[in-house]
C-alpha cells in the first residue's frame, strides 16, 4: 500500500484541521507541525509539545491564525519516507501525535469483544479450545446483551441470571457493569506512528490487531480531536490471568497512534466519530489476507462517559490523556490450523483505516527485533531545552 496523501489521509483532507509530530533531523528530534496536501508545517513556535498544543485556548481557530508557520517539508515525501523499509533518518517522517499525554485504552466496549475476552478466560489462552468454547458462550448468553445498557437495572438482573447459570465473569462485569474497564496501554512517548514495525512478544502464540478510534483529551478533559490506534494485543497472555493485562498490553512498538489528529471543527466533530466505520485490513507475506470492520454506533458506552471515567474529579492527568475506545473487531478466522483462530506473522501488514480520519499501517515484528524504545520524556526535555524551546 503507497503512503501517499491519496490513502493516508481523510478523504475530506482538503476542509480537515490535521496535526501531529515528525522526527526533523535538523534538530535531532521531534516537531509539532501541522499537515496539509501543500506540506508539513512547524508549529513549536505556538507550542513545543503536543501536550502545549492541546493545552492551547480556542485551538483550532489559534492553529489557523498561526500563518507564521514555517514549512518543513512536502507532505509526499515525509509519508514515503516514513514507511519501515524506506525510512531514512537523515530525512523527516512522521511520529506517533501524541507525547506527554497518558496513553489509556477502554476494553471491552464492543459486545463482540467482550464475548471474545470472555472465550480467552474459559480456554486459559489455549486458542485450541477457542471454537468449542466460542459456541458454548454464544448459546449460553444468547442476543440478550447487545441491547443492554451498561449499569442498568437491566445489567443487573442479567448479572443475576448469568451467576446463577455460572457464565459470570469479570469481563462481563466491565462489559455490563456501572464501571468501565479504563486501563494503562503504554507509557508516554512510547506510541509508534504510521510505517512503524509494530511489537509482539516472542513467547506468544494468540495474538491480534485491536483496530480503534483514540480521543485527544487535554487536562480539563475536553475532547479535542481523534486519530487512529491499534492496541496490539497477547490473547494467550491476558487469557492466562487478568493480571497479565500489561503484559499482553505492553511491549515494545506495542501501541501504534496515527497518522495524526484531526481536530474537532465545523467540518468534524464528536458526532461523527459515534458514527466511524473503522476498517482492517491485514495481509501475511504468506498470503493470508483479513478484512472486517467496525461502527462505532455499535458502541455500549458513549465517548463522553468513557472520556468521564478515565479523567475527572477522581483522577487526574496534567499532561491530558489519548484514550482508546475499544474495539468491537477480535478476528477468529482460522490460520494455519483448523479451529485456532487468528494469530500474527512476522511481517504482517496492518492497516487500520476510517474514511474520515485516514489510514494507520505498519508491519509486524517481534518486540525483540524492533528498535528498542529509547527516546522518552528526559530525552525529548533535553532536546527542547537545546532547541530554547523550553
Amino acid at each position: 500500500m503507497p503512503f501517499n496523501p491519496e490513502t493516508c489521509l481523510p478523504a475530506d483532507h482538503q476542509r480537515a484541521q490535521l496535526v501531529g509530530r515528525m522526527w526533523a533531523p535538523e534538530y535531532d528530534g521531534p516537531v509539532v507541525v501541522r499537515l496539509d496536501a501543500n506540506g508539513v508545517y512547524d508549529l513549536t513556535q505556538l507550542a513545543p509539545t503536543m501536550r502545549d498544543l492541546l493545552e492551547l485556548p480556542d485551538l483550532v481557530r489559534t492553529v489557523s491564525a498561526f500563518r507564521n508557520a514555517p514549512r518543513l517539508a512536502a507532505l509526499h515525501d515525509v509519508l514515503a519516507n516514513s514507511h519501515w523499509d524506506r525510512r531514512d533518518r537523515s530525512r523527516p517522517f512522521l511520529l506517533a501525535p501524541c507525547d506527554l499525554q497518558a496513553i489509556k485504552a477502554a476494553g471491552v466496549t464492543f459486545i463482540k469483544s467482550l464475548l471474545e475476552r470472555v472465550i480467552e478466560e474459559r480456554t486459559s489462552g489455549d486458542s485450541s479450545k477457542a471454537a468449542a468454547i466460542r459456541q458454548t458462550v454464544e448459546t449460553a448468553l444468547g442476543t440478550n446483551l447487545p441491547s443492554v445498557r451498561p449499569g442498568s437495572d437491566e445489567a443487573s438482573r442479567l448479572k443475576d441470571i448469568l451467576i446463577a447459570e455460572g457464565m459470570w465473569s469479570q469481563y462481563l462485569e466491565v462489559g455490563i457493569g456501572p464501571d468501565a474497564e479504563i486501563f494503562t496501554k503504554s507509557q508516554p512517548m512510547s506510541a509508534v506512528g504510521l510505517g512503524a514495525e509494530i511489537g509482539i512478544h516472542r513467547r506468544s502464540e494468540w495474538n491480534n490487531p485491536e483496530p480503534e478510534i483514540v480521543l485527544a483529551v487535554n487536562s480539563r478533559g475536553a475532547i479535542l480531536g481523534a486519530t487512529l490506534g491499534n492496541d496490539v494485543n497477547l490473547r494467550d497472555f491476558e487469557g492466562r490471568s487478568a493480571l497479565l493485562l500489561g503484559k499482553a498490553k505492553d511491549n515494545n512498538a506495542s501501541c501504534a497512534i496515527g497518522p495524526f489528529v484531526r481536530l474537532f471543527d465545523d467540518t468534524f466533530k464528536l458526532d461523527d466519530v459515534r458514527r466511524c466505520e473503522v476498517t482492517l485490513r491485514v495481509k501475511g507475506e504468506d498470503g493470508f489476507t483479513l478484512a472486517g470492520s467496525s461502527n462505532m454506533s455499535l458502541i455500549s458506552r458513549d465517548p463522553v462517559d468513557l472520556v468521564g471515567q478515565a479523567i475527572g474529579p477522581n483522577h487526574q492527568y496534567p499532561d491530558g490523556v489519548m484514550l482508546f475506545l475499544g474495539t468491537m473487531f477480535a478476528p477468529t478466522e482460522d490460520r494455519g490450523a483448523v479451529g485456532r483462530g487468528f494469530t500474527h506473522v512476522i511481517g504482517d501488514q496492518v492497516v487500520v483505516a476510517s474514511e474520515r480520519l485516514g489510514a494507520l499501517i505498519n508491519r509486524v515484528n517481534f518486540c525483540d527485533r524492533i528498535e528498542p524504545w529509547t527516546f522518552g520524556v528526559g530525552a525529548l526535555m533535553h532536546n527542547l531545552g537545546r532547541r530554547g524551546l523550553l
